[in-house]
């Protein structure tokens, strides 16, 4: 298994031009919110539902998720772990209190931040990393986790 210093830096090969940067700092957050959000709409076992009311699909791809992070660096799971907290709270919130459907705002906001992200790639003039290797749509999030744990002086 390939560590997260080699798959940071793979990733960031192809992130290196200053507006990409910018690009990736807002849409990535947006299209994992966006993620998890359609996947907490999809139907869930009741089965599992009786016994844990909270659980959907959002909230197992956030576990799951974590096992990955945790297995390239304990650090940076546990720094992602309050954002992915953060991120099943706030669509829950948004969920309740809402006037429009979360899929609805998770679709247009998924596509949007897309957009923006190709519009930084096009800038940057190198392939999005997950066309070499889909592996990478994990990644992008922990690229940016370790660049502000760089920026604070925290080992990851």
């Amino acid at each position: 298994m390939r560590t997260a210093d080699q798959w940071l830096n793979d990733y960031g090969d192809s992130h290196r031009n200053p507006a990409n940067k910018l690009l990736h700092w807002v849409c990535v957050p947006v299209i994992v919110w966006c993620v998890i959000g359609l996947l907490w709409l999809l139907p869930f076992p009741n089965v599992v539902r009786a016994t844990l009311p909270a659980a959907n699909w959002g909230s197992i791809a956030v576990i799951a998720a974590l096992v990955y992070y945790s297995m390239l660096s304990v650090r940076l799971a546990l720094g992602a772990l309050p954002l992915l907290l953060a991120f099943l709270w706030s669509i829950d919130r948004f969920e309740r209190s809402a006037l429009l459907p979360l899929w609805s705002v998770c679709a247009g906001l998924f596509v949007l931040a897309w957009i923006g992200q190709f519009v930084g790639h096009a800038i940057e003039g190198k392939r999005p990393s997950f066309f070499k290797d889909m592996q990478f749509l994990m990644i992008g999030p922990l690229w940016l986790l370790a660049d502000a744990y760089r920026k604070l002086g925290i080992r990851y």
